[in-house]
This record gives C-alpha cells, sequence and structure tokens, in this order.
C-alpha cells in the first residue's frame, strides 16, 4: 500500500536509456538490453491490433452517432484506447524502466452524462494516446525489421560454423560455404560483431521509443508543472503539519515528563533543607531521593532530543546511527549501508527516523524474529528499505506512525511505501531525493 505518490518523472530520458556512453559489457550486463529487446520484437504486433481496432471501431461508432446508437459505442472506443495507452504505459516501465505517469485531467464528480462526455473528449491527453497507437504499427515494424535483421545476421553468423563442425548443415551454410574450421571462425568473429551492434541498436530504439511515448503519452509541459507545483504545495502543508506536531509532542513530553521530575527534586530538596537539622537521616533519604529523580531527568532529557536528532547521526554518520538502533532492537538486524558519501543532513535525518519508527512498529505489532536494513543510492536517490518476517498487515493510517514518516519525507518530495501482505513480510521503502 501505497503512502505517498510519486514523485514523477524528472529524470531525463538519457539517464533511463544511457545510449552509446557504457561499453560492450555493460550493455551486455545491463538487464534492460534484455528486457527491451522482446519488447521491440512483438510491439508491431501490438500496433497491429490496436490499428486494426480503431480503424474499424471509429468509422463505425461516428457513422452510427446519426441514429443515437453510436454514441455510447464511440464513448467506448475512446475509453477503449485510453485504456490500451495505459497498459502500455505500465509495458513501457517494464520493458524500459520508464515512469510515464497518466496525464488525464481530473474526472467531475457527481456531473451530468454531457459533462462527463465533454471531460473525456476535451482531454488533449485523450487525442495524443490515439496519435501513439497510430504510431506504433509503423514505429514497431522499423523496430521488428531492424531487430530480426541484426539478431538474426548476427546468431546465424556466430553459430554457423559450430553447427558445420558438428555436421548439421543450414540454408545460411550452404550459402556461405564455410571454409576449414580455422578460417570460418571469421564468420564467428563477424557474427558476434553484429550481435553487438544489435545490443546497442535495442538501446538507441528503446531511446527513440522512450522518447516518442513520452512526449505523446505523457503529460505536456504546462500540466507537469502544475502537477508539480500541486505537489510540492501538498508536501509543504504536509511537512508544517509534520513539524506541528512534533513540535506539540516535545512540549507534551516536556510537560509531563522531565519537567515534572524536576520539580519533584525541587520539592525534595527543599523537604530536605528543612529537616538537615531536626532530621539529618530523613534529609538524606529525601536528598537521595532527589539524586535519583536528576538522574532520571537527564535520561528523560537524553532520549527526548535523541528523538529530535540524535547526536550519533551528526558525529559518525547514517551507518553509524543505524548500527545503534539495530544493536537496542529487540530481535536481530542486518544493517547494510552502501553510501560512498554522506548525504545531506535532512535527507539523514529522514533516513534515520524512517528506519527507526519501523523497527519501532515492528518490535510493538509485527511478531518478527527478524529484520534487514538496506540504504544505497539509486541514481539521484537514496533508497532505504526496512524488511522483517512478521506478520505483516501494517497499514499507513492517518494520524499514524508510517502516515506520519511518509509527511516527513514528503517535506524534501520524498516517496514512502508499504508493502504488508497479511502472513508478511513487511517492506517500508522510502526514496528521497538528494543532491550530493
Amino acid at each position: 500500500m501505497s503512502a505517498g505518490t510519486a514523485a514523477g518523472d524528472s529524470r531525463s530520458l538519457r539517464e533511463r536509456v544511457p545510449i552509446g556512453r557504457p561499453g560492450p559489457l555493460r550493455v551486455a550486463l545491463d538487464p534492460m538490453t534484455w528486457r527491451a529487446a522482446p519488447y521491440l520484437l512483438i510491439s508491431v504486433f501490438f500496433g497491429g491490433f490496436w490499428v486494426a481496432f480503431i480503424g474499424i471501431a471509429l468509422p463505425v461508432s461516428a457513422v452510427s452517432v446519426l441514429v443515437w446508437v453510436g454514441i455510447p459505442l464511440l464513448v467506448l472506443t475512446v475509453l477503449t484506447w485510453r485504456g490500451a495507452a495505459k497498459l502500455e504505459r505500465r509495458l513501457l516501465r517494464l520493458a524500459f524502466g520508464v515512469r510515464i505517469a497518466d496525464p488525464y485531467r481530473p474526472r467531475p464528480r457527481g456531473a451530468g452524462v454531457m459533462r462527463q462526455v465533454d471531460w473525456l473528449f476535451g482531454d488533449p491527453a485523450t487525442w495524443k494516446d490515439l496519435g501513439y497507437l497510430l504510431l506504433l504499427l509503423p514505429l514497431g515494424a522499423l523496430e521488428c525489421f531492424v531487430s530480426l535483421t541484426l539478431w538474426g545476421s548476427g546468431l546465424t553468423l556466430a553459430t554457423g560454423p559450430f553447427a558445420a563442425l558438428l555436421g548439421l548443415q543450414t540454408r545460411a551454410g550452404e550459402r556461405l560455404q564455410y571454409g576449414p574450421w580455422p578460417g570460418s571462425l571469421l564468420w564467428t568473429l563477424l557474427g558476434l560483431a553484429i550481435l553487438v551492434v544489435a545490443m546497442y541498436a535495442v538501446r538507441a530504439m528503446a531511446w527513440l521509443h522512450t522518447t516518442i511515448a513520452t512526449v505523446l503519452l505523457g503529460a505536456d509541459d504546462p500540466s507537469r508543472l502544475r502537477a508539480q507545483a500541486e505537489r510540492l504545495r501538498a508536501s509543504r502543508a504536509r511537512g508544517v503539519h509534520t513539524a506541528e506536531a512534533e513540535r506539540r509532542r516535545i512540549e507534551r513530553d516536556l510537560h509531563d515528563g522531565a519537567q515534572q521530575r524536576l520539580l519533584s527534586v525541587a520539592l525534595d530538596l527543599g523537604r530536605a533543607l528543612a529537616k538537615f537539622d531536626e532530621d539529618p537521616a530523613a534529609a538524606r533519604e529525601l536528598v537521595a531521593g532527589a539524586h535519583a529523580g536528576t538522574k532520571a531527568a537527564i535520561a528523560e532529557l537524553r532520549d527526548l532530543a535523541r528523538g529530535i536528532y540524535p547526536a550519533i547521526l551528526t558525529d559518525r554518520g547514517l551507518d553509524a546511527a543505524l548500527s545503534s538502533l539495530a544493536a537496542r532492537a529487540t530481535v536481530p538486524v542486518d544493517v547494510r549501508v552502501e553510501l560512498a558519501d554522506r548525504p545531506p543532513p535532512a535527507v539523514e535525518t529522514i533516513a534515520y527516523f524512517v528506519v527507526a519508527e519501523t523497527l519501532a512498529n515492528m518490535a510493538k505489532h509485527s511478531g518478527a524474529t527478524g529484520a534487514s536494513v538496506s540504504v544505497c543510492r539509486r541514481e539521484s536517490n537514496v533508497v532505504v528499505e526496512v524488511r522483517d518476517d512478521g506478520a505483516g498487515g501494517a497499514v499507513a493510517v492517518p494520524g499514524g506512525g508510517l502516515a506520519g514518516l511518509a509527511d516527513r519525507a514528503a517535506t524534501i518530495d520524498g516517496v514512502l511505501t508499504v508493502h504488508s501482505p497479511a502472513g508478511g513480510p513487511t517492506v517500508v521503502r522510502a526514496e528521497l531525493p538528494c543532491t550530493w
């Protein structure tokens, strides 16, 4: 269950689908290359299906409008291609790792049928979706042709000599007439070179496809800026609310805890002063009680100060601070921090409290026997993930600790998500934007 909204796709396309820079080995080991390759081969079939569907459904429904039957049919056609565009955004995320948020205008609630129809047909994103689906066929045909040519010829040349060595004659082998074994290795090397070109072609076509998809399936610049401004306003409001709640908590803890203990210490010391001459033994007992009360008040103030900002985080960094939390946990906690440099203090603080609150909730509610904490850098984000093997069922409810963490992360435009199915495991993940 998500406890925050997506941070958006502000990263550049070149960061998400890099082309040209990585070496052949890095390109070959990158999972994105092998996720993108099948999509580029089959996207032409998606394009063909949707062009056929739209080419039939749209004229039929438009003509049927004359007898009113076509109006619901036309609405159904438009909703279908919008659904296809939504599916395509999910496929692009799986294939290329590109997040394209749905750009549609908010649906008017409680409005009449004509208002709903006007909302559907008046949204520019509806017609941009149509343009993308119509363009998918020629674009997919080009991608499929290039992919089949490069992958097919590369695999054929790379494996042909080995097939000939095993006595498996192929049509390509008959045409190329492989020579003696050492000489036929040249065909294998040529095939491997073509396969390297094919991998780079996959990256290039993925970049081209995502560029077109972002333009047609994503929000235009004014809409994106409005959405970003709205998200920042919401984040600021949540940040103010979180700060106000934190201030009230500190005031309550000071008033009900340390202040009451210090008042009791003052009363005990006053009574001890009055008894020093007539009853020294009783005075010593009162002083001893005041001393114990003073130590308890100091401990409460230390805990309160740690709750505001832990000193170990400032002095030794996030790794040491999280290790300290793990040492105080009720179950074994494995901590792994993989950060080359220290992030800014705001990011460190939020990451620390995400882990602290999650481990506290785990001890109270989950019944877990073990947990793990990982902190790493993913592009321009610091990703904090806390996982436990408890009973699951954690939910971010308004006013709860997890919702408070989401509000705290939102102050820097971060995102907190909670995945906790019944039976576990529970995974709390925070993505915090960070610029080193």
